[in-house]
């Protein structure tokens, strides 16, 4: 087990997949001489080159349907994005390239893309550099979307995606690049649709992903202090949704706290609560809480933008008010 900083797990998996498969490569802004904006690719340019490691220009539209195009012809592009927001400009090349053409071709094509890069409420990054684009590709019909919230699974999800045959769309928080944990030394692979419960309780579930799993966790020693015992489940895989881990948990606790960075409206808590009212609706002693950020363009000012994001407080009050 060694220490391991998440964006050097993700750099980890993506040399080690690069190693072990000649037709993995990357291409972005900035992936090469300077290692990526994350310092995801650093050093990967001077052990692979100029032809694994591709540096692009400002054209997120064209480089991304490069990548398909070589996707289709059975190489493994993974598809940086500096900003996942940036990769806006690249939504039809997505949508109705990467996500549809192993339809529309019959089963001729497979598209075995990954597109990655950072996203979420960083740190006064800007309205345009502060976007959850998960809710915008979950409506795409051919996709798999995750969303990495550790170290741990950073690295496992990373080299089952490079892995797969079909398009994923890959989240990593930029507030959570820096975060530290000890990981297996020997290699290892994880289920890209499989939830994880992070803690097992009785009481309430709370569903959660990417940063905010962490805020659920800030708020857990207050809960516990309180004599509350929370199930804690990180969805991971937000296309398709486990709903077996999900409906599981329900069937136990009656009771449901969803807690996300997306937007409230039309965000991933939105479909949650659609798909658990069709599955579980009898199992549910309670109406869904549902804690999302607010419906505005993320603000600059510093105190604005953290009043538009869930806190660790906002979920200890939640649990009283569905507990009391």
């Amino acid at each position: 087990m060694t220490k391991t900083f998440m964006f050097d797990a993700l750099r980890e998996a993506i040399d080690e997949e690069m190693d072990h498969d000649p037709t993995v490569f990357i291409i972005g802004e900035d992936v090469g001489h300077y290692g990526g904006s994350y310092k995801v690719t650093k050093d990967l340019h001077s052990k692979y080159g100029d032809l694994r490691i591709l540096d692009t220009p400002i054209a997120e539209n064209t480089f991304t349907g490069m990548a398909i195009g070589a996707a289709i012809t059975k190489l493994r592009p993974i598809v940086e994005g500096m900003n996942m927001s940036f990769l806006l400009l690249a939504f039809n090349q997505i949508a109705n390239n990467a996500g549809m053409l192993r339809y529309t071709s019959g089963g001729n094509f497979t598209i075995p893309i990954v597109i990655r890069g950072p996203g979420g409420v960083g740190r006064q990054l800007g309205a345009e550099h502060s976007q959850r684009l998960e809710a915008y590709f979950q409506a795409i019909p051919g996709l798999k979307i995750v969303a990495c919230s550790t170290p741990y699974n950073a690295k496992g999800l990373l080299k089952s995606a490079i892995r797969d045959n079909n398009p994923v769309v890959f989240f990593e928080h930029v507030l959570l690049y820096n975060l530290q944990e000890q990981i297996p030394d020997e290699e290892y692979l994880l289920p890209l649709d499989k939830a994880e419960i992070v803690r097992s309780g009785k009481d309430v579930t709370i569903l959660t992903y990417s940063r905010m799993r962490h805020h659920v966790l800030q708020a857990l020693p207050n809960l516990l202090k309180e004599g509350y015992d929370p199930e804690i489940i990180d969805l991971i895989s937000l296309k398709p949704l486990d709903m077996q881990t999900i409906g599981e948990s329900i069937k136990k606790t009656h009771k449901v706290i969803i807690v996300e960075e997306c937007m409230k409206t039309g965000g991933i808590g939105a479909e949650l609560i659609a798909r658990i009212n069709e599955l579980y609706f009898e199992q549910l002693d309670h109406s869904i809480i549902r804690l999302s950020s607010q419906d505005i363009p993320t603000p600059y000012n510093g105190q604005l933008e953290q009043a538009t994001v869930i806190h660790p407080y906002q979920i200890i009050q939640a649990v009283h008010q569905i507990l009391k």
